[in-house]
């Protein structure tokens, strides 16, 4: 039997930070009340001149490099973004050149937070069906372009980055199981909108904005990713026990504690890494994957369970061996 196993890493912030001092003086709030609401220090902001693709592509290269393959191998591309540098081509297609990759299929999938989760279901099938060997799965957001950063209920929340896999066809399990969810009744909850095709003034007056009703977001980020835990052991025939880390959805720190709490996991095997980058939405899952593989934090062949929750509502997880 063939399955899918995450081989490399990579992942990558702007260089331009905004701290919560910075906030201090484009809105009303302060570095304390935002620390103690969300635990967000910090969050990375594309340059001007620097787009979801860039993004994209620095935390590929690394990925590509970290699982020992060459942009050749590669026979699958798909690019999670709620951030598209173009309407068209897909961000992916814009990739697959950056990379010098011609003939594998490339493309976009959104589902805003919960995108990675979603790219790396569709990978995992390929790979598991033998239509594909090696796919490279990325999570790449510029989240900062479709912010109102004067409305303090959203802008110190979110941030840019990019955060990539290597997926590879392997004969032990690396990917044991993933599972997706939507619900669409629940679109005006998290949302932008506008776009092409309704409400284009505000596109083209610049003010395609991010908009969010919290209290009621959080509320079903933390049922929907503890839920998740639950279906995802069950699945498995697994015991939370079992489980070395989760790495939830880096949206803020009150949403990963209390999804900790309320499945009982041990909260020092909890990864958070929002602190110092914000809620990237696609990029976050591969985001902290990457950076606590890096740190030393997750060891080679330690069981994780990742999850993201995101406007749709989407929500999904995968339980992967590193």
């Amino acid at each position: 039997m063939i399955y899918s196993k995450i081989s490399g890493t990579g992942s990558y912030l702007p260089e331009k930070t905004l701290t919560n001092h910075d906030l201090e003086a484009m809105v009303d709030t302060n570095h304390d009340w935002i620390m103690a609401r969300t635990g967000i220090a910090e969050r990375h902001i594309a340059a001007e001149d620097e787009f979801t693709c860039d993004l994209a592509e620095k935390a590929s290269r690394l990925a590509i490099e970290d699982a020992g393959v060459t942009a050749s191998d590669i026979d699958l591309i798909i690019v999670a973004t709620t951030t598209a540098d173009q309407v068209f081509p897909s961000t992916a297609c814009l990739l697959q050149e950056r990379l010098g990759i011609s003939g594998p299929p490339a493309f976009d999938v959104q589902a805003v937070c919960a995108g990675f989760m979603f790219a790396l279901d569709v990978a995992d099938k390929f790979i598991r069906t033998g239509t594909a060997r090696c796919a490279l799965v990325v999570g790449a957001e510029t989240f900062s372009r479709i912010i109102d950063w004067s409305d303090r209920r959203t802008c110190i929340l979110f941030g840019d980055g990019g955060g990539a896999v290597v997926l590879q066809a392997n004969d032990a399990p690396g990917v044991y199981s993933t599972h997706l969810h939507s619900d669409g009744r629940h679109k005006d909850l998290l949302c932008v909108p506008s776009g092409v095709s309704r409400n284009y003034e505000a596109v083209k007056a610049g003010t395609a904005f991010t908009t969010m009703e919290g209290g009621e977001v959080f509320k079903w980020a933390v049922k929907a990713m503890s839920d998740l835990v639950e279906e995802t052991l069950k699945a498995n025939d697994m015991h939370k026990d079992d489980l070395d880390w989760l790495i939830p959805h880096q949206a803020n720190v009150r949403i990963i504690n209390a999804v900790g709490r309320r499945v009982g996991f041990d909260p020092d095997k909890v990864i958070a890494t929002v602190g110092h980058h914000g809620n990237t939405s696609a990029a976050s899952v591969p985001l902290a994957l990457d950076e606590s593989i890096r740190n030393g934090t997750i060891k080679s062949g330690q069981l994780i369970l990742l999850e993201g929750f995101g406007g749709g509502f989407t929500w999904g997880s995968a339980l992967v061996r590193v």
